[in-house]
């Protein structure tokens, strides 16, 4: 019997390395066609863990990224709103915000798997393994808002504003493009609405809740003029920047290829297509500031790697690799001049350019699937229905995300306080929120 068991387990092997997962009983030479089955779903378990880890360590990606634009005396609380943002918010979804999402019901208090069972251990592997892999995903939502209303926010309200986002704002969107992932099923998705990964569900909600969350707490102090001027406030440490953006690279690698959920040859070529489009996006974002700039401006062309991701996350399973660096390319053009925008003409204080990146790149990825997609894309003969079925998706998400979020952080504002003092945001919130320094004996504080 042990040697049977060997011999069947070096066929599976070979089989594995063959790519044959999804061989019947007959073509896989007598292996037994439900130990296949066992092995392919217990493959697809290891690679999505695989992929919700690296996922995961986007926080370390947006903790460093965020922290690096902006300035030493922020930089402890910085890193403690993409601790808490994470910790609260996977908290918040699991005991409501997955039952909403996936559950049967998919609207308000819509059934949980996982919070109905409480302490049973006994349920299925592959939903726990869901589970894990799209809590990263509403981390990930929650974390790009500290972003744009960095180094002048309260930590209570951030945190309160975290809990609602995984709650109720991205699951409730979430289940109308994604529910039928599992039990539920949502209207967008119905329509023939694809957004693989997330440009929109996840990046562009996060976006536009960044925007809302900075129009209501208002810009930095020094941060415009009398005459309404923009002013420069550089970050204090490019290098950490720049180091996050690598790390969020790295992470896509489990955002986009880990959204198969499936251990098979997919993986590959959403890979390639990925990174074909972060490289465009840097370079492009790169060659548009140094037109416009004057200069070849080093976090321009990090963002531009980030809106290329963001750009292609919707798109990376139905486009080409051409279609991919097309997509890219104009997401790095993109950002830059939608930071411009925003920073100059509509006058809100984006300290990490989050607003662009996520909420701007993340609606043009979208509306790029109806354009690029290999099967139904304008540009490969599809016509205009899956272009208009985008941009109701977008433009959805907009008024979803916008809407409550004006609603949340006014609220917020209004009861226990959104923005801290003046004295305490010239001082540093990591003085005056959380009683330390980052960088203890080499900070000189200023009112700058």
């Amino acid at each position: 019997m042990k040697l049977f068991n060997k011999k069947i387990w070096f066929t599976l092997l070979v089989l594995c390395m063959m790519g044959g997962l999804s061989l019947s009983a007959q073509e896989a030479d007598g292996v037994d066609a439900s130990m296949l089955e066992v092995l392919q779903n217990n493959i697809n378990i290891v690679w999505t863990c695989v992929a919700a880890f690296l996922v995961f360590f986007m926080q370390a990606g947006f903790a460093a990224v965020e922290a690096g634009f902006t300035r030493a005396k922020n930089t402890v609380n910085i890193m403690m709103k993409n601790l808490m943002d994470f910790s609260m918010g996977t908290l918040a979804f699991y005991f409501l915000g997955f039952g909403l999402m996936f559950g049967v019901t998919n609207g308000l208090w819509g059934t949980s798997h996982f919070m109905m069972q409480g302490t049973d251990v006994q349920g299925d592997d592959w939903n726990w393994t869901f589970l894990i892999f799209q809590t990263v995903f509403a981390g990930t939502a929650a974390t790009i808002v500290s972003g744009a209303m960095a180094e002048r926010t309260k930590f209570a309200g951030y945190l309160i504003y975290s809990v609602f986002i995984c709650a109720v704002i991205y699951p409730i969107f979430g289940s109308w493009a994604w529910g039928s992932l599992l039990d539920g099923g949502g209207w967008l998705e119905n329509l023939g609405f694809t957004d693989f990964a997330g440009s929109t569900v996840v990046h562009s909600i996060g976006g536009w809740l960044a925007l809302s969350g900075a129009i209501v707490l208002g810009p930095r102090i020094g941060k415009y003029g009398p005459d309404g001027e923009a002013r420069a406030i550089p970050g204090h440490n490019i290098a950490l920047a720049a180091l996050g953006v690598f790390i969020l690279w790295f992470g896509w690698f489990g955002f986009n290829p880990g959204s198969t959920t499936l251990g098979d040859g997919h993986i590959g070529r959403i890979a390639v297509t990925t990174n074909l489009a972060a490289a465009a996006g840097a370079f492009t974002a790169l060659m548009t500031s140094w037109i416009v700039l004057k200069k070849p401006d080093g976090s321009m062309a990090l963002n531009g790697a980030l809106a290329g991701l963001v750009g292609i996350t919707a798109g990376c399973a139905n486009v080409s690799p051409m279609g991919s660096i097309l997509i890219g390319g104009i997401a790095g053009i993109l950002v830059v001049f939608s930071v411009l925008f925003v920073d100059r003409v509509l006058k809100v204080d984006d300290p990490v350019g989050a607003v662009s990146v996520h909420g701007v790149c993340g609606a043009w990825g979208t509306l790029a699937v109806g354009l690029f997609a290999v099967d139904g894309g304008l540009f490969n003969g599809g016509g205009l229905k899956l272009l208009g079925i985008q941009a109701l998706g977008v433009a959805s998400a907009f008024v979803w995300a916008f809407g409550l979020g004006m609603l949340l952080f006014f609220t917020i504002k209004k009861t226990v306080g959104l923005r801290v003092s003046a004295e305490e945001e010239l001082r540093g919130l990591d003085i005056g929120e959380h009683g330390m320094e980052a960088y203890s004996g080499f900070q000189i504080f200023t009112t700058q």
